[in-house]
């Protein structure tokens, strides 16, 4: 099937939305690797979501978004509990590796992410955006040089946030026709901080380790609220993508999380990039601007004919 010019003009919003994402997202690394000092993932996971919530309250009100489209509550729930295990996962990485190392490893995300879309989804590939998704991947894994190996098992856990994300993003994808943005953010964050809420309530009761709750001083809490804001403006941001494209044509835009991320780990944890991570994150960037190079230029060839 021909594709129109108002779905590429589509496409390519999305790719922009999804880059938008895509910075804000370290900001919420950040404040997370602040907080993981003294608090432990699972807490700091649920503080997200809790923050996420209240945060999204506001438009769930004032758009009366309380009818939730039949058949979609659950699908609903579990993209807040994948979300959910995906941030447990990365939160957890930030406590032993830098930033940049952690997103690094975690950006297998978008070849697991394109070959579940495949899977799941039903989307097809063109040989262009197969092309610009292994130049992305080949560019991740200049980035992680062999010394992460030192990491031993902690450097698994980015591993598991990029399974988890693939599996958020297809039911993103899935449920971004049916649902309201705005409610598939609300009910995801409210899914996922009752989960959290009864393993950190488990946590304080049993004195698990990385799961109890403990006292926030008034400087986290703003790390707190900063990590809410920053999770709920990104998240919104990739939603909305996922609306206006397909999943394997945005995999490689989210490779632009690592610009901010190699940024923000340098002024904030003075983390400096070696020489292979810049040449790494230059070819990820080319393949992302090739990629949408040829999204434009197949908009103006179907503008014409």
């Amino acid at each position: 099937m021909e594709i129109t010019k108002a779905q590429q003009s589509n496409h390519a919003l999305g790719a922009l939305q999804l880059c938008a994402g895509m910075l804000i997202i370290p900001f919420l690394d950040v404040f997370a690797k602040l907080l993981g000092v003294t608090h432990g993932p699972f807490e700091i996971t649920f503080w997200r979501f809790f923050m996420q919530t209240v945060l999204m309250l506001p438009f769930v009100v004032m758009l009366r978004l309380w009818s939730v489209p039949a058949g979609t509550l659950v699908l609903q729930a579990v993209r807040g509990l994948l979300l959910a295990s995906a941030t447990v996962f990365f939160f957890a990485a930030l406590q032993h590796l830098p930033m940049a190392e952690a997103i690094a490893i975690f950006f297998v995300q978008p070849m697991i992410l394109t070959l579940l879309s495949v899977v799941l989804l039903g989307e097809k590939l063109r040989a262009r955006r197969i092309s610009a998704i292994l130049v992305g991947l080949a560019g991740t894994i200049i980035i992680v040089q062999p010394s992460v190996l030192i990491f031993g098992w902690a450097a698994v856990l980015p591993l598991g946030s990029a399974l988890s994300m693939a599996l958020y993003m297809v039911l993103t994808r899935r449920l971004s026709n049916d649902v309201n943005p705005y409610q598939m953010q609300f009910l995801g964050s409210v899914a996922a901080m009752a989960a959290l809420g009864v393993i950190v309530l488990a946590g304080s009761l049993l004195s698990i380790p990385g799961a109890a709750m403990a006292a926030l001083t008034w400087q986290e809490t703003g790390w707190v609220i900063g990590m809410g804001i920053a999770a709920t403006l990104g998240h919104a941001f990739i939603v909305l993508a996922a609306g206006k494209a397909p999943a394997n044509l945005l995999a490689p835009f989210q490779y632009v999380e690592i610009i901010g991320a190699t940024i923000l780990g340098y002024l904030v944890f003075g983390d400096i990039p070696a020489n292979s991570t810049v040449l790494g994150v230059g070819i990820i960037i080319a393949s992302g601007l090739y990629l949408f190079h040829r999204e434009r230029v197949a908009t103006r060839r179907q503008a014409a004919s």
